[in-house]
Order: structure tokens, then C-alpha cells, then sequence
């Protein structure tokens, strides 16, 4: 029977790209919000027997949680076959440590909330530092799309002098990942946080960003503090306005804005977070991941998913 995609509100144009690519049928998840904050989700119709695709972009995991989880409790209620999610921007995967006494480590206490509910995730980069794998933290089957050759490629059709710079050094992996598919030069900037909008960001001395074009790339712009130290710096240091790039366009408040104000000369992001700066769609490497996960899921004796298969790889290249 055909796959279903089920898209929470605002995605509903990445929904059809895959839908497209997959074969599927899509339909919206009517969310109703009570005046006192309670959601209400409504499913379609006739879902019995179907594998059910959740897509949902968690930029506001808190407010998107409670109505995920209910969605996906319902879907097995009504008899479905087999849930998954693809969460393009997957929340909450900072928090991989105890920073002070007393807090909570939420990476691994929010891939168990998804677990919980869904048979298999399908996300694109998570923000993961001391975690090496997505493996480690969940116990279902998840896969992590890369976003490093798709943006090589937009950066070798669009931005053929680019210099690429990273904002920090845990960029550099990534960095020198696209740097090295893009067959351009890199350099990787250092970055000083004192608070969640105070960075501070030193420009290494370089001829080639006086010659070519700076394109900066971070997997994640929030506040959107540590483009902008990088953005003043450069053009500073005599560079040419620099281009933006990154992978998942939270932008919360007036980021987006003072991004531009602080004189960027374009701010690109892929759509894993539905914005009007989407030029580098993830649809192709997330239908082909959709397509592994749902062959991988293992039946128990029983009839039951098993959860994972053994030889699941955690990461899929594409």
C-alpha cells in the first residue's frame, strides 16, 4: 500500500517534493490550539495498514512535542503499519552535557521521547559535538543526512571564487568537507562566546580573501550573533561583503535581519527549516534515507517492528 506522508503545518511544500520522489501520498495533520494552550490532532481518514511518514521541522520543539507524540500514538491506534519521522532540524541535540550541577542533559532525554513513539528518524546534521553518532543516543534506527555536498554544489554553480570560512573550530570538519568537494580554499575563524549574544570572532590574515568571494557556513543560525561578528570582521579586515550559508535557518527574533543590516551580501539555507532564504533543497538525500529506513525496519518473530536492524548504518551518504 502506499506510503502517507503526514506534514505538520508549514512544511507542506517539502512534503510534496517527497512525496513526488517517493511514490507517496501527502495530507496536512490538523493541529487545533485550545485558548488555554491544549492542542487537538486530527488525522485523515482510512490510515489503517499504511506506512505512516510524520514530517514535522522541530525549531519549536516545545510547542511541536506534545502534538507530535499524540499524532503518532493516534496513527497506531487506527492501525497503521509502521511509524517514522523525519524531522529535517532536529531540536534539543546541543545539551549534550552537564555544564553546571543541576541540569539536564537533554540530548539523550529527548531522542528517547521520539523513540518512544516512532519506529525510525530520518534527520539532516544535527547540532552534535561530543556525540559521535546519532546511534549513541537513540535505540530506533536514525539516520543523519549530509548537507556538505549539496551546498559544494550550490557554492561551485553560484560562487565559483568562493573562499569558504568557518565560524569556529567545531566547524571545520564540515567545513573542509564541503571546502574539499567544492575544490575551494577554507579557513576557519576562532570564536569567543561570553553569553548567548555575545561573540566575539578573530579573521585570519589571508590573501585569498581578499581576492575571492568569503562565503561563511554554520550548520545552525539562531541568534544569529556569531554570522554577524564574522560579517563585520571580514569586511573590516577589507574582504568583500561576505556570503551566508547554513544548513538550518532557525533565525530566532530578528536574526535574519540583523544578518543582512550587518552587511551580509546574501543569506542562503537549505529547506530543512521552511524560510524565504531556501535555495539548497534536502529532498532527494532525505527521500533516499526515508526509502533505506523504511526497508531496514525488522520484524520480530511476533510480527512486531523490532526497532533496528543490525547492520543499520547510522549515517547514509548520498
Amino acid at each position: 500500500m502506499t506510503a502517507l506522508i503526514l506534514a505538520f503545518p508549514g512544511i507542506e511544500a517539502l512534503a510534496k517534493d517527497l512525496a513526488n520522489r517517493l511514490g507517496a501520498e501527502t495530507a496536512t495533520i490538523d493541529i487545533h490550539r485550545f485558548p488555554d494552550g491544549e492542542s487537538l490532532v486530527a488525522l485523515p481518514e482510512n490510515i489503517e495498514g499504511r506506512d505512516v511518514i510524520f514530517l514535522a521541522t522541530l525549531r519549536d520543539p516545545d510547542v511541536l512535542a506534545l502534538p507530535l507524540r499524540f499524532a503518532a500514538a493516534t496513527a497506531r491506534e487506527l492501525g497503521v503499519l509502521r511509524v517514522g519521522l523525519v524531522a529535517p532540524y532536529l531540536g534539543y541535540m546541543r545539551q549534550d552535557k552537564r555544564f553546571a550541577p543541576g541540569q539536564a542533559v537533554t540530548a539523550p532525554l529527548f531522542a528517547q521521547f521520539l523513540e518512544d513513539s516512532f519506529d525510525w528518524l530520518v534527520t539532516a546534521d544535527p547540532h552534535l559535538h561530543r556525540i559521535p553518532s546519532l546511534d549513541r543516543i537513540f535505540g530506533i534506527p536514525a539516520i543523519r543526512v549530509k548537507a556538505a555536498p549539496l551546498i559544494a554544489d550550490w557554492i561551485g554553480r553560484e560562487v565559483p571564487d568562493a573562499v569558504i570560512l568557518g565560524p569556529d573550530s567545531e566547524s571545520q570538519q564540515w567545513v573542509a568537507e564541503v571546502a574539499r568537494i567544492a575544490e575551494r580554499p577554507f579557513e576557519v575563524l576562532t570564536k569567543v562566546r561570553s553569553g548567548d549574544r555575545q561573540v566575539d570572532i578573530s579573521v585570519p590574515e589571508s590573501s585569498a580573501l581578499k581576492h575571492g568571494t568569503p562565503v561563511v557556513l554554520d550548520d545552525i543560525a539562531s541568534s544569529g550573533r556569531t554570522m554577524i561578528r564574522a560579517i563585520e570582521h571580514l569586511i573590516a579586515a577589507g574582504s568583500s561583503p561576505p556570503i551566508c550559508v547554513i544548513i538550518h535557518a532557525v533565525f530566532a527574533g530578528s536574526a535574519y535581519e540583523d544578518v543582512l543590516a550587518a552587511g551580509a551580501a546574501r543569506v542562503i539555507t537549505t529547506d530543512s527549516i521552511p524560510h524565504i532564504t531556501n535555495a539548497i533543497t534536502l529532498a532527494d538525500p532525505l527521500a533516499a534515507s526515508i526509502t533505506f529506513a523504511m526497508s531496514a525496519i525488522v520484524e520480530s518473530p511476533d510480527g512486531q517492528n523490532s526497532g533496528r536492524s543490525n547492520e543499520f548504518p547510522m549515517e547514509l551518504k548520498t
